[in-house]
């Protein structure tokens, strides 16, 4: 799909004002759009794409479920139990959307309309938390103080069973592909599984201490957790074998994940203000948020096809192309080398620039290809490179030249 280029490739003019990439040894930009909901430091938390083909989220700080198109417009409506502390929420076989309230201790339903009704859970003080649709079309969800599973019919009837590990704290929970429900236990430091008879499997995180918080299925049948404490990706195979990926950037502390329309997985950062990405194969990539803070937010694949994410501390919801380059550069006998782990999930125009100080060297290289799913991993070299000294190399993705969806850079020096 993608061939060898040369850096003679035809003029194009690529818009860089997007970095400021002189002193900068490498680096990464995503075209992240912002929005604000009407409730200010609403400490937006869950959010799903609900069957209208919008956005919904819950404000554990604003007691509200919240809805945002893919252009922008939001609607919030109130939850009934004042001081609910609503925290996550999932897309229901009946149509609604279904959500936990922390603080309330019950299970929320809300239509598309806006109509509300509560289940209180039996077991008190249970702080219900991650909540998903089970391969039973019931609603499942995790009791983090009440030490359980729940399950809840579209009809409102409970059933509890308690994990066996006491004091685990059970948060994110996941329909896995082998029709068991998956869950994260923080302070267990293990993943769960449970069938929908209530019988139970542990596996013990390698990490001691990671703190494993939310969970997903992957594009490979696999289910990819976080791990907060121990800043890593986890992943775990239906027969129990764990893998763990160290984020390369310290203190980013994953939080969120999601299985991405790219055939990756994307996670936010609960201390740095990031979204990441994970390829199948363990490649990290993480990109800034331009403005606030994502730490606690949870992140999800909109209708749009875009990654959509909240960002907790600073109120606000995020989108984030799905984009990223699995970009790096080395340079030895006049000959620059650039490893690719490029995934794109639409059309875009793939361009290479090299820049000095000053700004553009020579002709950049630029090709138009179609969407790489999943990613794909591929070397170009480009020989007889001058010497310019110290430079940098800017791979980008975008719709059209200077109309960029994402870009990495990495400085290296041709003297020799």
């Amino acid at each position: 799909m993608l061939t060898r280029a040369a850096k003679t490739t035809r003029l194009i003019a690529m818009a860089l004002a997007s970095c400021a990439l002189a002193g900068a040894q490498s680096g990464t930009w995503s075209n992240i759009t912002q929005y604000n909901p009407p409730t200010s430091d609403s400490g937006p938390t869950g959010v799903t794409t609900g069957p209208d083909g919008a956005l919904w989220f819950v404000e554990f700080g604003g007691n509200n479920v919240g809805r945002i198109t893919t252009t922008g417009s939001f609607t919030e409506y109130p939850v009934p139990t004042v001081g609910s502390g609503p925290d996550e929420i999932v897309a229901g076989s009946d149509g609604a959307l279904w959500f936990t309230e922390f603080l309330g201790n019950k299970i929320g339903r809300v239509t598309t309309a806006g109509a509300f009704t509560e289940y209180p859970v039996p077991t008190g003080g249970s702080e219900p938390n991650g909540i998903t649709e089970g391969p039973d079309r019931a609603v499942w969800f995790t009791e983090s103080e009440g030490n359980k599973i729940g399950r809840i019919t579209t009809g409102g009837m409970f059933t509890e069973y308690a994990v066996p590990t006491a004091a685990s704290f059970p948060h994110g929970i996941v329909t896995g592909p082998d029709g068991a429900l998956w869950f994260a236990e923080v302070f267990g430091n293990k993943i769960g599984r449970a069938t929908t008879g209530g019988v139970f499997s542990e596996y013990l995180v390698p990490t001691s201490g990671a703190g494993p918080e939310e969970i997903t299925v992957g594009p490979d049948g696999a289910m990819w957790f976080s791990e907060l404490d121990g800043n890593k990706i986890g992943r775990i195979t239906t027969a129990g074998a764990i893998t763990e990926y160290a984020v390369p950037a310290t203190g980013v502390d994953p939080y969120g994940i999601a299985n991405g329309p790219d055939g990756a997985l994307w996670f936010t950062g609960f201390y740095v203000p990031v979204i990441g990405r994970i390829t199948t194969s363990g490649l990290i990539t993480t990109f800034p948020i331009k403005i606030g803070a994502a730490d606690g937010g949870l992140i999800s694949t909109g209708p749009d096809g875009g990654l959509w994410f909240t960002e907790s501390n600073s109120g606000g919801i995020g989108r984030a192309p799905a984009c990223a380059l699995g970009f790096s550069a080395s340079f030895a006998n006049d000959t620059l080398t650039m490893n690719f782990d490029l995934g794109i999930n639409v059309p875009a125009s793939f361009g290479i620039a090299l820049l000095d100080s000053s700004g553009p060297i020579g002709t950049p290289f630029i090709q138009s290809i179609p969407a790489v799913v999943p990613p794909q991993t591929f070397t170009l070299t480009w020989n007889s490179v001058p010497n310019e000294g110290t430079i940098t190399v800017r791979p980008e993705l975008g719709s059209a030249p200077g109309q960029g969806y994402c870009a990495e850079w990495s400085t290296i020096n041709t003297a020799e």
